[in-house]
Order: structure tokens, then C-alpha cells, then sequence
């Protein structure tokens, strides 16, 4: 179990804060401010790396994850910093995969060219929707041209561009759905993560759902006729799903994305990131805290940011295996999962492949098509005592 994390690799996630509006539907840790130091940010970013590379030594580093917030608000001299510093603590693959979150209003051609430069390789744009109305309605702050000129830009310095979008929008039919996703595929380069809206507590949305002001929602059957459509689509272009809400051609998938579903290790700094690290026989979760002067602070005053180091028990690592990688449509290896003390589950897993809510395959246990949009459900069944 020591060394399980190698199955999947080594990641580093930097978690930039600040956004120029806070979505009503977003409850991600993003903050709207006026000034940045941003040499001072760096420092702080160079500090905590430091630490970690010291702490493992020796690995590899698969993938860098600029995450927001809105990274592409940063000056490219700062990610410049933050990727000489991952280059000094750890050796780099070859196929290193270095992505960069961006809205299509902080975009500029000088700025992405700037961070090609620093080697960022592969981008991913906030585009959220094909519609200006509905734009407004998520609280966004650019439109549809916009978006457009902003993929342009992303496309003619990045070889790899991804955007997400969201559906299942406020008054937003099944068939405007398939249209707007048609036209997506039509842009797209290789990848699309393509969301479900959720209200979730805490956001704007959160609120004015509770007062019953948030009205158009889909029921839960237009929602699922969405999640078809969605598959159907998608497949027909070539975008096969390759985790639950994550669409790509083949070889396109997210490296980074896939450490995490994986469950292998790795790195978060800034304020509110995650992490898991495996040191020796053991492997920790790591938090920081959610407000960037607090980050700052700890950062420049102790040289350690994290506000939490918990060992992660048997128990919890395998229900975290379970949770991470029945994501994906290609599931987890069956012969990992009882490395990890999976028998105890088998029972439960084989009720469910009697349902065909789950299957084996070379190898392999995964959800199927029926069992992928309950997935919840699914997971709550294996994990049941």
C-alpha cells in the first residue's frame, strides 16, 4: 500500500485565488479583489514548493494544474516562477503536462503567449455557455464573441484547449442543449468537460433557491434527457466520455485529472488547496486555509501553509479509491482494489454486477451506462456495512 500512489503519479496543483466577479453559482475558494502583489505571491509559491520538493524527493512530477479562481490573471512572469520553482524541486516527465485555468475576459494574446513561453502547454477556458442571455444569467462577465475570440487566442499558442461549459440551465430545453453542445463540438480541439448545473449552499444561487427565486429549472427527467443527450452526442463526434462529467478524444485526456480519480499523490498550494502525500508507509490528506491573507501569512511568517496534516486510515483510503475511480468510465483495477483491502467489498460489488449497475472487464470493475448516472447510489450500496 506504501507505494499504491506510483499506479497513478505525481501531481502539483496551484490554487490561484482571485477572480475579477464571484459566479452566483460558484462555490469554488475565489476572492474579488482590486490589487495583487504578485511578486509577493511568488515568493510565496517558490517557499511551499521548496518545502514539498524536500519532502519527496526524488519523484517525478507528471503534471502542474494553474486552478482558481481565475489563473489567467496572473502575469506570466509569475507563472514563470511558479514552473522554474516545480523544475528546481522535482525532475519533470517528458510528456509533463502543465495546464492553466482562463477566462475569456482576462484573455490577451501577449499574456497567453507569455505563458506558452513559461511552459504552460495545455489551457482551459471558463466558457460555461453558447448563449448570452444565459451568460447573464450565470453571472459571467464576458458573451459569446468574446468566448469565441478567446478560444481563438488559447488555439493559436496552445496545441491542447479545453473548455467546460454547463447545462441543465434555467429555462434551457433539450433540444437548445444538443444545438449548443453541437456548436461546442464544432469549436473543440480535443477536450470538453461538459457540467451539470448544481445549486449548492453558500452561493448566490444556493440563496435564492431557498427563496424560491430561482426559477426554470429542469425536473429531474429533462435533466436526465440532457445527460443522454449529452453521451449520445458527444459519442457521434468522437468525445467519448472518459469520466462522468469529462469528454475527450482518444489521448487527450487530462493527466492531471487523471492523478486525482487515479488516487495517486499530489501537491496543493495556495489558499484552500488539497493535497495527498504519501511519506514512508503512510498517506496524509493536506489542507491550507480558505483566505488568502491567511495563506500569506502563514506562508511568510512559519514557511508552512498547511493548516492540516491528517493520516488517511485503510478504511478511508479504500472508500476514497472507490469514490475517485468509479468516475471513470474505465473504473479501477480489481487486483489494486484488494491491494487496498477491497475484499471486504466483494460481496457488495458482485450484488451490483447482478444488477448491471457495475461490470467486470479485463481486469477491471467499472460502472456501466445504467450505473454511471446513479453513481452515488452505487457507491453507497459497495460501501454499505
Amino acid at each position: 500500500m506504501a507505494e499504491d500512489w506510483q499506479s497513478a503519479g505525481f501531481g502539483l496543483y496551484v490554487h490561484w485565488p482571485f477572480c475579477q466577479a464571484k459566479c452566483p453559482y460558484c462555490d469554488f475558494n475565489s476572492h474579488v479583489t482590486a490589487n495583487v502583489d504578485q511578486a509577493r505571491w511568488a515568493d510565496a509559491f517558490e517557499r511551499e514548493i521548496a518545502r514539498y520538493g524536500a519532502e519527496t524527493d526524488g519523484r517525478v512530477l507528471r503534471s502542474i494544474f494553474f486552478g482558481g479562481g481565475t489563473p489567467s490573471l496572473m502575469e506570466p512572469s509569475t507563472v514563470a516562477r511558479v514552473l522554474s520553482a516545480a523544475r528546481s524541486a522535482w525532475p519533470l516527465a517528458n510528456d509533463c503536462e502543465i495546464t492553466l485555468e482562463a477566462n475569456p475576459t482576462s484573455v490577451e494574446a501577449s499574456r497567453f503567449a507569455g505563458y506558452a513561453q513559461a511552459g504552460v502547454n495545455r489551457v482551459s477556458m471558463g466558457i460555461q455557455a453558447l448563449n448570452d442571455d444565459d451568460l447573464r444569467r450565470l453571472g459571467r462577465l464576458h458573451d459569446v464573441a468574446d468566448a469565441m475570440a478567446a478560444f481563438d487566442v488559447a488555439r493559436s499558442h496552445f496545441s491542447r484547449v479545453s473548455f467546460d461549459l454547463i447545462y441543465a440551465r434555467q429555462d434551457q430545453s433539450v433540444a437548445a442543449w444538443r444545438d449548443e453542445l453541437c456548436r461546442a463540438l464544432d469549436m473543440a480541439v480535443d477536450h470538453l468537460s461538459l457540467y451539470q448545473l448544481t445549486i449548492e449552499d453558500g452561493t448566490a444561487f444556493g440563496d435564492r433557491f431557498a427563496a424560491g427565486r430561482l426559477r426554470g429549472l429542469p425536473d429531474e427527467d429533462r435533466a436526465a434527457d440532457m445527460w443522454e443527450v449529452t453521451q449520445e452526442v458527444t459519442h457521434e463526434a468522437g468525445f467519448d466520455a472518459y469520466e462522468i462529467s469529462n469528454h475527450a478524444r482518444s489521448g487527450a485526456e487530462s493527466l492531471h485529472n487523471l492523478i486525482y480519480w487515479n488516487s495517486g499523490d499530489y501537491v496543493g498550494i495556495g489558499p484552500g488547496a488539497h493535497g495527498r502525500l504519501t511519506l514512508g508507509s503512510r498517506r496524509f490528506a493536506t489542507e491550507t486555509p480558505l483566505a488568502p491573507g491567511k495563506w500569506l501569512e502563514l506562508v511568510e511568517t512559519s514557511g508552512n501553509a498547511e493548516t492540516l496534516r491528517d493520516e488517511i486510515e485503510p478504511t478511508d483510503r479504500l472508500a476514497e479509491f472507490l469514490m475517485m475511480g468509479l468516475r471513470l468510465v474505465d473504473g479501477i483495477e480489481e487486483e489494486r482494489l484488494l491491494r487496498l483491502g477491497g475484499i471486504i467489498l466483494i460481496n457488495n460489488i458482485n450484488s451490483l454486477i447482478d444488477l448491471s449497475l457495475l461490470e467486470r472487464r479485463a481486469g477491471r470493475i467499472r460502472a456501466t451506462a445504467t450505473g454511471r448516472p446513479v453513481l452515488n447510489s452505487v457507491l453507497k450500496e459497495i460501501l454499505a456495512d
